[in-house]
């Protein structure tokens, strides 16, 4: 093959690699499906990546909810009678481990994701994580109290 023919055509697309008696192929090593349990850090990535799946099912059953209330008060009798199922307990159930889980490993990881700086000096990895489970506790205390005066 022609040094040209592997160039590209003037204002055309890159042509792929071609591969010549001198050109080596390159080496790719076969990478296992399950690569991820290999190290529990990659593991732990792993489930907490897989954990906004569960996120987005519980999202979509709030928007349903939100739906059947506004189609009146029949249709959210249903829904909710649906929603005492076993299979929809078991599903809120797991959702509720896996954003626990999700929610944790975030506030632990967050120190490494945002640096935060107070009058010039980086502010100590266990001061972001408490604040972090501060707000958590200050937000849940928030939502329980209005759920307590709602009822």
């Amino acid at each position: 093959m022609s040094p040209d023919a592997a160039r590209p055509a003037m204002g055309g697309a890159a042509a792929p690699a071609a591969y010549t008696p001198y050109h080596p192929r390159w080496y790719r090593r076969r990478v296992s499906v399950w690569w991820w349990l290999q190290k529990p850090s990659y593991a732990t990535f792993v489930l907490r990546e897989l954990t906004s799946v569960f996120v987005a099912g519980f999202a979509v059953v709030t928007l349903f909810q939100v739906r059947a209330l506004s189609a009146g008060p029949e249709a959210y009798a249903r829904f909710q009678q649906r929603l005492e199922s076993p299979i929809a307990l078991a599903f809120h159930a797991v959702a509720l481990a896996f954003v626990l889980f999700h929610s944790i490993t975030w506030f632990n990881l967050a120190p490494k994701a945002m640096v935060v700086r107070l009058g010039g000096r980086r502010l100590p990895d266990a001061a972001v994580v408490a604040g972090n489970y501060a707000a958590w506790v200050v937000a849940t205390a928030f939502v329980v109290a209005v759920l307590v005066v709602a009822l």
